[in-house]
C-alpha cells in the first residue's frame, strides 16, 4: 500500500458522474447498495450536463427564439433585430448547469451516496485507486464497479495544429466571441447543432462533410428538409469534400486547404470547429489489470446486463460503445445497479430513440430505411406530410415529415422517423410503440389530440393502412 494512501471498503463504486453514473449510484442506494461515486469534476453530471446535452441544447433555444422572431414577420409580428449580449447569455447557460448539477448533488447526499472528486485507477479487479487532489490518495476496495466514465471529442492530429482558433465542441460551447466566419469540419448533429447556434449569434457558418450527404446513416427523407433550411441559414455547405490541412493565419485565423469539386482550394476562416466523432475515456483507467476487455474501438465489451468479462466490473454508456446517448446510459445504469442488486434486469430494449436539435428538430426510433436497404430487408413505409397538417401551419413551420417503417406481413410497426419543430418531444410515443410491439392499427385506431403534431404519427398509419386496403381490393378485383 503506498503510504499515506486511505482505505474504503464499499460495496459499489462507480467512475463517472454522468447521467448513467449518477442514475446507476442512485438506484444502487435506492436497493440498499453502500454506494461511492467517483468523478473528475467535483460537480457532478458529466459531459452531458458540463459540456454536452444541456449547454448545447440551452443555445439551441436562443437560437430557436432568434429564428422565431424572424418568422414572425411572415404573420404581421415584426422584430427589431436581436442584441447579442455574450456574457449574459454565458451567464444564463452556466446558471442552469448550476441548478441542475446541484441538484444531482443534493440527490445524492439525500440517497446516501458518496461522492468523490478525484482521478480513478484499477489497481486489479477488487481495487480502484482515486488521487484526489490536494488530500491523500485513497483506494477504494469494491465488491463490484461500474465504469461511466463517457467520453470525449475527437481531434485527429492534422487538425490539432496548437491554435486556440481550432476548437472542438467541449470549445465551442464556451461561446468565448461570434467569429465574423466559421467552418465546421463535419456534418453530424453535433457540427450542424453548433452551426445552428453561431449561425442565430450572427456568423456566417461554413461546413465540409467528407460524404455525399448531412448527417450520414440518417434516413434522407429526414435530411432533406433540414439540409434546405440549412441550406438559406448556412454561407455554404460542402459535400464530397475534405479538409487536407490547416494552417495557423498568424493570430487572426485560420487558412483551410480542401479538395472537393464545390470547394474553394483554401480559405481563412476565424475559427475552425473539429466535430468528426467522439472517443470513450477508457485509456487510462488501468483496464489492463482486471478481465475486463476492450474492442478494437476502446469501447468496453459488455453482455445484456452491461457485465464485462470481469465478473465484478460493468461498464454503461458511452464507455461501452454505440450509440453514444445519454438516454442509453441512463437505462443501462438502472439494469446494472438492478443486476447487482441481485434482481433480474437486462439491457433488451427494442430501439433507442435518437434527436437531431437542429431548426427543424429530426427524431428517429427503430428501424430506418437507410438501414433496411443495407440490410435488404423488404419494408413498408408510410409518408405524412405536415403540410397537410394543421398544428404546423399554426406554428408558421409546415415543411416537416412523419415516416413509418412497418412489416408488409406483420403490420408490425418496425421504426418512425419525424422532421419538423418539436420532433424530439414526439418520438417517445414512436419508441413506445416499438417497445409494445405496436401494429399499423395501434397507431391508427388511437386518438390523437387535435390540433397537435403528434396527429402526424397517427395519419402515417392511416395512410398506410388505406393504401394497403386499396392494394387488396385490387388484387381481388384481379382475382376475380
Amino acid at each position: 500500500m503506498v503510504v499515506g494512501e486511505m482505505v474504503q471498503d464499499v460495496q459499489l463504486v462507480v467512475l463517472g458522474a454522468g447521467p448513467g453514473g449518477y442514475t446507476a449510484a442512485l438506484r444502487a442506494a435506492e436497493l440498499g447498495i453502500k454506494t461511492i461515486l467517483v468523478d473528475t469534476n467535483p460537480k457532478p453530471g458529466g459531459t452531458c450536463l458540463h459540456v454536452g446535452c444541456i449547454p448545447s441544447k440551452a443555445l439551441l433555444h436562443a437560437a430557436e427564439v432568434t429564428d422565431e422572431a424572424k418568422k414572425a414577420a411572415t404573420f404581421g409580428l415584426n422584430f427589431a433585430p436581436p442584441t447579442i449580449e455574450l456574457d449574459k447569455l454565458r451567464s444564463w447557460k452556466e446558471s442552469i448547469l448550476d441548478k441542475l448539477s446541484g441538484g444531482i448533488a443534493g440527490k445524492c447526499k439525500s440517497a446516501g451516496v458518496e461522492v468523490m472528486t478525484g482521478k480513478a485507477e484499477f489497481k486489479d479487479s477488487r481495487n480502484v485507486r482515486v488521487d484526489v487532489p490536494g488530500e491523500s490518495a485513497v483506494r477504494i476496495k469494491f465488491k463490484h464497479c461500474i465504469i461511466a466514465t463517457g467520453s470525449r471529442p475527437v481531434m485527429p492530429a492534422m487538425f490539432d495544429i496548437g491554435s486556440p482558433r481550432v476548437m472542438d465542441s467541449t470549445g465551442a460551447l464556451k461561446i468565448e466571441d461570434v467569429p465574423a466566419s466559421l467552418l465546421i469540419v463535419g456534418g453530424g448533429y453535433i457540427g450542424l447543432e453548433m452551426g445552428t447556434v453561431y449561425a442565430a449569434l450572427g456568423s456566417q457558418v461554413y461546413v465540409v462533410e467528407m460524404t455525399d450527404g448531412l448527417l450520414p446513416g440518417c434516413d434522407r427523407d429526414l435530411v432533406r428538409p433540414l439540409q434546405q433550411h440549412l441550406q438559406g441559414t448556412f454561407k455554404s455547405i460542402w459535400l464530397n469534400t475534405k479538409v487536407t490541412k490547416l494552417e495557423a493565419d498568424g493570430t487572426t485565423g485560420v487558412k483551410a486547404y480542401f479538395d472537393g469539386k464545390d470547394a474553394p482550394a483554401e480559405q481563412k476562416f476565424d475559427r475552425v470547429l473539429i466535430s468528426v466523432g467522439r472517443r470513450p475515456n477508457t485509456d487510462g483507467l488501468g483496464l489492463e489489470t482486471t478481465q475486463a476487455k476492450l474492442d478494437d474501438h476502446g469501447f468496453v465489451v459488455i453482455d445484456e446486463q452491461c457485465r464485462t468479462s470481469d465478473k465484478r466490473i460493468f461498464a454503461i454508456g458511452d464507455a461501452s460503445g454505440q450509440p453514444m446517448l445519454a438516454h442509453r446510459a441512463i437505462r443501462q445504469g438502472l439494469v446494472a445497479a438492478e443486476v447487482i442488486a441481485g434482481k433480474k434486469s437486462a439491457f433488451d430494449n427494442r430501439a433507442i430513440p435518437a434527436v437531431v436539435f437542429t431548426q427543424p428538430e429530426i427524431a428517429w426510433v427503430g428501424l430506418t430505411d437507410t438501414e433496411a436497404k443495407a440490410k435488404g430487408l423488404e419494408v413498408g413505409a408510410a409518408k405524412f406530410p405536415w403540410s397537410a397538417n394543421g398544428r404546423a401551419h399554426t406554428l408558421a413551420d409546415p415543411t416537416g415529415q412523419t415516416k413509418v417503417l412497418f412489416d408488409p406481413e406483420t403490420m408490425r410497426v418496425l421504426g418512425i422517423g419525424l422532421v419538423g419543430p418539436r420532433a424530439g418531444e414526439l418520438v417517445s410515443e414512436a419508441a413506445l410503440a416499438i417497445e409494445m410491439g405496436a401494429v399499423l392499427e395501434d397507431l391508427a385506431v388511437t386518438i390523437h389530440t387535435h390540433p397537435t403534431l403528434s396527429e402526424t404519427i397517427n395519419e402515417a398509419a392511416l395512410a398506410a393502412l388505406s393504401r394497403l386496403e386499396r392494394q387488396a381490393k385490387r388484387e381481388t378485383t384481379t382475382v376475380s
